[in-house]
């Protein structure tokens, strides 16, 4: 019988309850262990070159660096790299351009434990895990005509700072998420009613909703 292989996972998520659960669930497995942990997008990027590692689950909302960002810096290095998006925001928003970039996957911060297990394993053997909707959304995005979507000539960034937007939030508010000045904020807001050809912030979230970007 062949030796099972473990697979060593590195976790990025700022948040430590999160960190602990993932711990918890892989911890049930015998063929998952803990390789190491990251808080940041710049300490994901510096253990991605010191440690050994089969998978990491990266998260898209850090402090320091969106997470797209940070995969395609890694895979930029790496390209043999495993890497599944782990995030609280929905898979339409991000998965197709985090799959466009390079991940081994997309999962939503929701979904249950056996799900994770079976990501963090099908990414381990080299194959790209998506969920049954997922499937299906990237179906619909070949057969779509794109002319009218203008949101995806956005910028990683840029289309994090669309949702914020839409979602409510303020240019101060989001800078502070982001850890961003005002001002960067602001040039990005610009350069999104720019190329959207969207005049302010209403047209903005409506388009947002229209095209079923936020909730």
């Amino acid at each position: 019988m062949a030796e099972t292989v473990a697979i060593k996972l590195l976790i990025v998520d700022d948040h430590a309850v999160v960190r602990e659960g993932i711990k918890h669930i892989i911890g049930t497995t015998n063929d998952i262990s803990f390789a190491g942990e990251a808080t940041t997008g710049f300490e994901a990027i510096r253990l991605s070159r010191q440690l050994d590692f089969n998978v990491m689950l990266l998260d898209i909302g850090l402090p320091d660096k969106n997470g797209i960002e940070v995969l395609k810096q890694i895979k930029s290095e790496k390209p043999a790299s495993q890497i599944l998006i782990f995030s609280e925001h929905r898979e339409d928003q991000y998965a197709i351009r985090s799959l466009k970039a390079g991940a081994s996957g997309y999962m939503s911060k929701h979904y249950q434990p056996e799900q994770i297990i079976d990501a963090i394993r099908q990414a381990a053997s080299g194959l790209k895990y998506v969920s049954p909707q997922m499937a299906q959304a990237l179906a619909n995005n070949l057969n779509q005509e794109h002319e009218d979507q203008l949101h995806k000539t956005l910028s990683d960034r840029e289309f994090q700072t669309m949702t914020m937007i839409a979602s409510g939030k303020s240019v101060s508010d989001i800078a502070r998420d982001l850890s961003l000045s005002v001002k960067t904020i602001s040039e990005y807001r610009a350069r999104i009613l720019l190329k959207m050809k969207l005049r302010h912030n209403a047209e903005l979230t409506h388009y947002a909703i229209k095209n079923q970007l936020v909730d």
